[in-house]
């Protein structure tokens, strides 16, 4: 079912996603020293955060090892609920927050910039955040080494030779620079066909859309 959805459905998808694309496509990232820029804008507090950091780890040559020890405490956070409510309670005070961090990760061989970070966080109060920055980050990191991540939602995995056409279809869109880093994802809430995600677009080719939509149609007064 998804495979038949998915064929039938190559044309829109490369009309929807062509749309708007061609900035997408051309951007390449692979900046150095000092033309350095963040490869797309965040907005908010934790936009900020993440942003001021690609910039100091970038300018330092160590994202993958910034990204590496980000995602090492979000995972700590997630696996011990003590670090996890230390992180969140502010009302330890400041002074012992930056110290318990500055040791903790001094301790377990952190970069610098890494560990200055996650000290400011604490400083601020914002250690509560680390999760949605370290993800936000990580679109940062993708998007300076071109790589784009696509979400595919199904009710069964996909078979490979669509998988393929998928590729290769996003690929032409988005443009051979572009890393395609496709993530399946079992979701039987969408009753079949398949839903195609990444950054803001979204490409629903999903059943439960279209009864959606065909109820929509039959709720309509009859023109007589």
């Amino acid at each position: 079912m998804a495979a038949r959805h998915l064929r039938s459905g190559l044309p829109l998808l490369r009309a929807h996603l062509a749309q708007g694309s061609r900035g997408f496509a051309s951007q390449v990232a692979n900046p150095t020293g000092k033309d350095i820029k963040v490869p797309e804008a965040l907005y908010g507090g934790t936009g900020n955060y993440a942003s001021a950091l690609f910039l100091t780890a970038a300018k330092a040559n160590v994202l993958d090892k910034v990204e590496s020890e980000i995602s090492d405490v979000v995972a700590a956070s997630k696996k011990s609920s003590l670090f996890s409510q230390f992180i969140k309670d502010l009302s330890v005070p400041k002074e012992t927050r930056v110290k318990a961090i500055t040791e903790i990760f001094a301790e377990a061989g952190f970069s610098d910039v890494t560990k200055n970070f996650l000290a400011v966080l604490a400083d601020n109060g914002r250690l509560k955040h680390i999760e949605r920055i370290a993800e936000r980050f990580v679109d940062l990191t993708m998007a300076h080494k071109g790589e784009v991540k696509v979400i595919v939602r199904t009710v069964i995995p996909l078979p490979e030779k669509e998988e393929k056409e998928l590729r290769e279809t996003l690929q032409d869109i988005l443009g051979k620079n572009k890393t395609i880093l496709i993530e399946q994802k079992i979701d039987y809430s969408i009753m079949g066909g398949l839903v195609i995600q990444f950054g803001q677009k979204v490409f629903d080719m999903s059943i439960k859309t279209r009864v959606k939509q065909m109820e929509m149609f039959l709720r309509q007064p009859l023109d007589i």
